[in-house]
């Protein structure tokens, strides 16, 4: 039995992952610990792990947009979301993340700290106290990997000269733009006596292994993989908030049934619901519109054919549904392929454009920004739901990532890690 602490933050869609980690230790018998923003201490607890806040860090007490000091909704230059990302949680208060971090494994040691992949910060608090770290990410990878386009704009695979600038470019302006932080790492290192780095990537690199909770047949092709990281496979637990789901129609209504799911955070999508909902008012559909904790009692006008909740089951919905319109989040899409459904792909920031890549690369979904016209909307999704192509091509990918699916992967590579560093500590 092993001891485990998690190092996390309120970002929406990495909650239900982790709490499927926790639920997963926890079943094979090992002992897990969560260092996290205040609101999130309800789910891990009723997850079966002990929870402690945030104290000198920056910690969310709710899920109101008010209190998320990121606000990368409200970017509007190319890239200001990752650089807010950087300010606000990677590693502008990196030394406070570390600092908690280090006090709580004085306080109670653990044999590995699993660190949420876009948080630096605790890596550090790990390093100095002697405590191996892992890598969590929650989709795609945020750190570079041979072969894959860089994180952030949704490119496709290059296949041209100009496509290959592309991706450079975009990789060197991230890398630099980390780089200008990289005062702020090894100050916070230097405060522990940690030597310091000589670029800002070094700290995730320093991991003993990076686990991305997505699939292979999901990501595209890489040249060559870094040999500490591994592919654990999506975990689709359901958020606890979620509720079950009564369709509000009669059993044998024959319109289809199409779910806008866009993000359980606030990213100031209530206009782009609002078309969608003007857009899907005259066609022979079903709708159902989930607003999340962020929306929840949003006031919009609601046609005759379309239904509003604040929360309901994803999984229930989807059962039925023929087609899924989304911000792309890892999860949501994830669980549309899980259920073979085609997508439409309305992506806000984050990582939401690389997922709409994904899924546009396969044929399985058409992308459009989040803004379009009604007009557009109205037409991409009348094409979705006549082409069965999309539907096909969903299907097949799903049955792919099911297919490289390893249920216990990660359990399995987090055992690894705890009985090697046994094995060192014993020799």
């Amino acid at each position: 039995m092993s001891e485990f602490l998690i190092a996390t933050f309120e970002g929406g869609g990495n909650i239900a992952p982790c709490v499927g980690m926790i639920r997963r230790l926890l079943a094979r018998g090992h002992r897990v610990r969560v260092l996290g923003d205040a609101v999130l201490r309800a789910e891990m607890e009723a997850a079966g792990a002990a929870f402690r806040p945030w104290s000198t860090a920056p910690s969310r007490a709710d899920r109101r947009p008010e209190s998320d000091t990121m606000r990368d909704w409200a970017a509007t230059e190319p890239g200001g979301g990752l650089i807010r990302l950087l300010d606000h949680l990677t590693i502008g208060p990196a030394a406070e993340y570390a600092a908690d971090t280090f006090a709580e494994l004085t306080r109670a040691p653990a044999d590995a700290l699993l660190c949420c992949d876009v948080m630096f910060g605790p890596t550090i608090g790990a390093e100095a106290a002697g405590v191996p770290f892992v890598m969590f990410g929650t989709n795609v990878s945020i750190l570079p990997i041979e072969g894959i386009p860089p994180l952030g704009p949704g490119l496709m695979p290059p296949t041209t000269a100009e496509d290959h600038a592309m991706a450079e470019g975009v990789a060197a302006w991230f890398q630099a733009m980390m780089n200008e932080r990289l005062p702020l790492l090894n100050a916070a290192r230097a405060t522990y006596g940690l030597p310091p780095l000589a670029t800002a990537m070094e700290q995730p690199r320093r991991a003993r292994m990076t686990l991305l909770a997505t699939s292979p047949a999901f990501d595209f092709p890489a040249t060559a993989l870094p040999p500490d990281l591994r592919y654990v496979g999506p975990l689709l637990d359901p958020p606890d908030w979620a509720a079950g789901w009564d369709s509000p129609w009669a059993a044998d209504d024959a319109r289809p049934l199409v779910l806008v799911a866009l993000s359980s955070t606030f990213q100031d999508q209530a206009g782009t619901i609002q078309r969608l909902l003007d857009a899907t008012a005259s066609l022979p559909l079903r709708v159902v519109v989930t607003l999340g904790p962020a929306l929840a009692g949003a006031v919009l006008r609601v046609p005759t054919n379309a239904a509003v909740l604040d929360h309901a089951s994803h999984d229930a919905v989807m059962r039925e549904a023929a087609l899924i319109v989304t911000h792309c989040g890892h999860g949501t899409v994830m669980r549309a392929l899980a259920h073979h459904r085609p997508m439409l792909c309305l992506p806000m920031g984050r990582d939401q454009n690389d997922n709409a890549a994904r899924v546009v690369a396969r044929g399985a979904g058409i992308r459009l920004a989040p803004d379009a016209e009604t007009s557009a909307l109205r037409e991409v999704i009348t094409t979705l739901l006549a082409e069965p192509s999309y539907a096909e091509a969903a299907a097949a990918l799903g049955r792919a990532i099911a297919y490289a699916a390893t249920p216990d992967a990660l359990v399995d590579a987090l055992e690894e890690l705890t009985d090697c560093a046994r094995c060192r500590d014993a020799a």
